[in-house]
């Protein structure tokens, strides 16, 4: 990796500067080739501020801007961003619940983005929130070199992008809207018709957990997770779990 030096060089240069996310993803992108950024801010459970982007305009519109309007609330970056996790490199495959892949927004809408993988940097950003960087790949998955090259890469990235996002709330220029729509979200929906507790089952069934992890959860049977699912369908009269995706992201728009 020695290398790479010039390469983190030419990063720290451009700390406080415009073109330091740029900067960033060129010296990333000499260790593991990869197609798309998006680096995304959080603070608590808000809305994620679209700190940068380098998506062609054809492809903004679904990585970012359909995304902001109320997918993102069930988007597994965005719920181990808002937990939060440990600051660290993650795959999405490490932090996706059991059945993401197979759940309503992966297929309504992950799918979309064409996507062979996502992997992402967990940056704290002391007394603000989180950033994450995500590099995003469309032909194939990352291996496991390219991971282990990202991830000796951890100690520098943290650095400069904790110093270049040390204020990041202020630093949006109005791409990124902060509400706080999530937790309202999950409580609204459902309300005077579902019980609390099958939207705690709608919650988690959304976010792509199989009705035996919905069970270990909540402390219950994947049984009566079912049965709850099947009461959920009756009270809201749908008969899919698409139509149960689109019902929730009308209460987030």
């Amino acid at each position: 990796m020695y290398e790479w030096m010039d390469e983190a060089g030419r990063i720290v240069s451009q700390i406080d500067d415009a073109t330091f996310p740029n900067q960033l993803s060129a010296g990333l992108r000499a260790v593991a080739p990869f197609d798309f950024t998006v680096v995304f801010g959080h603070v608590g459970k808000e809305a994620p501020i679209d700190l940068h982007d380098d998506f062609p305009r054809s492809k903004r519109r679904i990585f970012v801007e359909d995304y902001q309007a109320g997918p993102y609330v069930l988007d597994p970056f965005f719920l181990a961003a808002t937990e939060p996790v440990e600051p660290g490199l993650y795959r999405m495959r490490d932090i996706a619940p059991d059945r993401f892949y197979q759940g309503e927004y992966f297929r309504s809408y992950y799918k979309r983005t064409g996507l062979a993988e996502e992997v992402g940097y967990f940056i704290d950003v002391p007394r603000v929130g989180m950033v994450v960087v995500s590099l995003m790949r469309a032909a194939k998955p990352f291996s496991a070199k390219e991971i282990r090259n990202l991830r000796a890469l951890w100690p520098f990235v943290r650095a400069a992008c904790q110093k270049h996002w040390a204020d990041f709330p202020n630093m949006a220029d109005g791409h990124g809207s902060v509400d706080g729509r999530v937790d309202h979200a999950f409580q609204a929906f459902g309300k005077g018709v579902l019980t609390p507790r099958e939207r705690e089952v709608v919650e988690f069934t959304l976010k792509g957990h199989s009705a035996d992890a919905v069970g270990d959860i909540l402390g219950i049977s994947p049984g009566t997770v079912r049965i709850h699912r099947r009461n959920i369908y009756g009270k809201l009269r749908i008969n899919s779990q698409g139509e149960l995706f689109s019902r929730f992201i009308e209460t987030v728009l």
